[in-house]
């Protein structure tokens, strides 16, 4: 019976994408190739493209400034994607420090990511956001691994704060989830990409972005992954997030997701035999693309079994969709609320990855939101 058949198999790629594939990635870390770090330093350039970042820039460049790095060793570019508060006032007030600062017309990040790259002076590319301060130690410690030669990215950790509420704690959550996912592909051999905020790759191996691009963070440490470089994680090299609401968090990830469709446009050898990481690519981002639709057949398919199967998988699929509905009127501190979130969470990261198709429709730098603590 299709019905049956199509149930069957959904039902089989959720449990192996969910449960299965976190299993496999586990055991193949533990016979990973570990990575040769020593103390090194070498001329670094840090990166830091803003817009409209007056809020969080003043403790940002402080704590670049408080880095435990050799001060000569250090090149800091602040870039004004066309910034319209205070952000390039702020940048000025720390030229004495040795900041210099790129003021440039609204163009998109990618665009000012390029003319910061042209004229970076140092020979690590050191890539960061402005709302996330860095710990005094944190690039010391991440430049380490470049004392490997097969090592061409290095992301950092982001350590994301307590919320005051279910939904950001949720996205807490998943997001020490996708840590593990990174930490453990980085063991076996790389990641598909970078942690945003805080990463470095060699200069000579960042090429120039396309205008368009909403990954900068997948792009760049791509190209070095297909010139043969691992793309690490160090977590011990340290940066610091404050958590952000369901809201905020929903348009993130569509254009988190809507990057990755445009990545595989971008970079076709990725579902090829060219990628030495093919299962884990296919079981981990591509799958997390086809996992909605993977809910959808699951749903249609119900409609075809017999009972009483029919009924149960129906009925467990109308509680988890009902509680995820009701969860934004259950006052917090409710015990259900515990479960009810999750499931919202869940279902938004779902519809996150259908509305990120829209890429392939309108201008990609529509889906930019300015993240906001909310």
């Amino acid at each position: 019976m299709l019905a049956v058949a199509i149930f069957g198999a959904s039902s089989a790629a959720m449990i192996y994408i969910l449960g299965g594939y976190p299993l496999l990635l586990a055991r193949a870390a533990r016979r990973g190739r570990p990575i040769r770090r020593a103390p090194i330093f070498p001329s670094i350039s840090v990166v830091l493209p803003v817009y409209n970042g007056e809020v969080y820039l003043d403790e940002k460049l402080r704590s670049i400034l408080a880095l435990d790095y050799p001060k000569e060793k250090m090149d800091i570019l602040v870039v004004s994607d066309g910034s319209t508060d205070g952000t390039e006032a702020i940048a000025r007030n720390f030229e004495p420090w040795g900041v210099r600062l790129l003021g440039l017309p609204r163009g998109g990040k990618a665009t000012a990511l390029n003319a910061a790259i042209r004229q970076a002076r140092g020979d690590v590319l050191v890539l960061t956001d402005v709302r996330q301060p860095l710990a005094p130690d944190s690039v010391r410690l991440l430049l380490e691994s470049f004392a490997d030669p097969s090592v061409g990215a290095v992301s950092g950790e982001l350590i994301v704060g307590a919320g005051a509420s279910n939904d950001a704690n949720d996205i807490g959550m998943y997001w020490r989830f996708e840590t593990w996912i990174r930490d453990r592909l980085s063991a076996v051999d790389s990641m598909f990409g970078a942690t945003g905020p805080f990463y470095a790759i060699r200069r000579e191996l960042a090429p120039p972005l396309p205008p368009d691009i909403l990954l900068d963070d997948m792009y760049l440490p791509l190209a070095a992954f297909f010139r043969g470089y691992r793309l690490v994680v160090d977590r011990r090299a340290r940066a610091y997030d404050i958590p952000t609401g369901l809201r905020t968090e929903f348009h993130r990830k569509v254009r988190t997701l809507a990057g990755n469709y445009q990545i595989l446009s971008v970079y076709p050898a990725l579902l090829g035999p060219r990628n030495r990481m093919w299962l884990h690519f296919i079981s981990y981002k591509f799958a997390r693309l086809f996992l909605p639709w993977l809910l959808i057949a699951l749903a249609a398919s119900s409609f075809g079994l017999p009972d009483p199967w029919r009924i149960a998988a129906l009925s467990i699929q109308a509680l988890f969709y009902a509680m995820a509905a009701i969860d934004g009127v259950i006052p917090a501190g409710v015990p259900f609320k515990r479960i009810s979130s999750p499931a919202r969470t869940f279902v938004m990261m779902m519809l996150a990855a259908i509305r990120g198709l829209a890429v392939f429709f309108v201008p990609p730098r529509s889906l930019w939101k300015v993240t906001s603590a909310s």
